[in-house]
């Protein structure tokens, strides 16, 4: 009874030392990320993956041609087979993605941020070549929504500090 009583008053303690530190939501009216929200414009390869992360990262940031901040990525899928049948056919597969990006200030005409982003999935080619075909499709689909979200969660931790 008395350690359950000690828990809820650190939980507390700790609650109200958060709240004194400055803590601010990320899109809030004080948050470094406010900056980027609807200000800035995606460039990425006409491709099925290019076409895609950039999609996400719209989704994420709202999209705005005239913006301030331009975000340019550059998408790269590797396929490696992991599992082989005893007939040696390729039962599983991994896709490795990587994703360099750089956020450019369109006003000075510099790069405020750049970085490269690294992730993976995987799927089964068991079915039909149509299934497997599918499945793969997916897979990357799945993977760029990824890489792009590592994106959004690297810009929107180091915003503090762009000029609005």
């Amino acid at each position: 009874m008395l350690w359950h009583r000690r828990q809820t008053l650190v939980a507390l303690s700790a609650l109200v030392a958060a709240a004194g530190c400055g803590f601010a939501p990320a899109y809030g009216p004080q948050g470094g990320a406010a900056v980027l929200q609807d200000n800035l414009r995606v460039t990425a390869p006409k491709r099925r993956d290019g076409f895609l992360i950039a999609q996400r990262l719209e989704d994420r940031f709202g999209r705005n041609d005239g913006g301030r901040y331009e975000l340019t990525v550059r998408p790269e899928i590797r396929r490696q087979g992991l599992a082989t049948s005893v007939e040696g056919t390729t039962n599983r597969f991994r896709l490795t993605g990587f994703a360099d990006y750089a956020l450019r200030d369109t006003e000075t005409g510099t790069d405020v941020r750049r970085g490269r982003v690294t992730n993976f999935t995987g799927f089964s080619a068991t079915g039909s070549t149509v299934a497997t075909l599918a499945a793969e499709r997916d897979a990357a689909a799945r993977l760029m929504v990824i890489l792009a979200d590592e994106i959004v969660d690297r810009l929107v931790l180091s915003a503090a500090g762009l000029p609005a």
